[in-house]
């Protein structure tokens, strides 16, 4: 793979492709760990293909990657609606069908002004609480955690994309004790019998997935605790599982919520939107 030129970077990344058939964006993958092992960006890397070399630090990314390895925690960085988020072990890598959450949110507060406060319950690398605060300049807001392993990625995070904006605490479902504008949440969702593909369950953690037999256990905990923590013309936007439409959200009528839902770009059931 050490070939310069367009047609050794080709190559190189059609032979990385070729041993990526377990994942859904196999060209991507190999794109991302070129990039990365250049030191520069993926749209630079297709604009200068030409004129570049494949260094041999790419072999090894790409073994590492055939392991079943995430590409997010290979590079460290990992893009989120406007932001570069990073990632590392130990933190649930973001998933594009988590934006749906922001969307809602963009949706609730329309063209008026947008929250002053958000809270992010689970926060993970920060990825929801920093899109919202990257979204609307003017807010400010705090991002809460289990996992002390979290809250350091996600201090890291805040202090790059919202300096002095973020605040970063330990804690669980029951928030700060206060209520705020918008509450963005992206529980454990998967039963612990659900199969997930192998790079999710070799790597990704554990705690930020699975949520007892049959994905609910997070929602049932949160669900008494919500509706105190949602200030007046506020929202909460809860990502749920594609099918746990009924079922979380009859958890969340039951606690005295209006709830509608949102769904992702392919058209899945994917976010609850609630109100007081």
């Amino acid at each position: 793979m050490g070939d310069p030129g367009q047609g050794g970077a080709r190559a190189a990344l059609m032979a990385a492709a070729g041993r990526f058939g377990f994942s859904e964006t196999p060209r991507l993958d190999a794109e991302l760990l070129l990039a990365h092992a250049l030191g520069i960006s993926r749209e630079r890397l297709l604009l200068t293909l030409a004129d570049q070399p494949v260094p041999a630090a790419f072999s090894d990314l790409v073994a590492r990657r055939a392991r079943h390895e995430p590409v997010a925690y290979i590079t460290g960085t990992r893009a989120f609606w406007t932001i570069d988020l990073d990632v590392a072990p130990g933190v649930l890598i973001p998933r594009p069908d988590s934006e749906t959450l922001i969307e809602a949110a963009v949706d609730h507060f329309g063209a008026g002004p947008g929250p002053r406060t958000v809270l992010d319950l689970g926060t993970g690398s920060g990825a929801l609480l920093l899109a919202a605060l990257d979204q609307w300049p003017e807010a400010t807001g705090v991002g809460i955690d289990a996992s002390r392993q979290a809250i350091e990625i996600a201090q890291r995070n805040a202090d790059r994309i919202a300096p002095g904006r973020a605040d970063i605490r330990l804690g669980g479902w029951a928030g700060t004790g206060a209520a705020f504008d918008l509450i963005l949440c992206n529980p454990p969702y998967v039963a612990t019998v659900e199969a997930v593909p192998e790079e999710v369950a070799r790597y990704e953690p554990a705690g930020a997935l699975y949520a007892g037999g049959d994905g609910l256990d997070d929602y049932r905990a949160i669900a008494p605790l919500l509706k105190q923590q949602i200030a007046p013309g506020g929202v909460a936007c809860v990502e749920i599982g594609a099918a746990q439409a009924d079922s979380a959200g009859a958890l969340f009528i039951a606690a005295d919520l209006q709830v509608t839902l949102s769904r992702d770009l392919a058209g899945r059931d994917r976010c609850l939107v609630i109100t007081p």
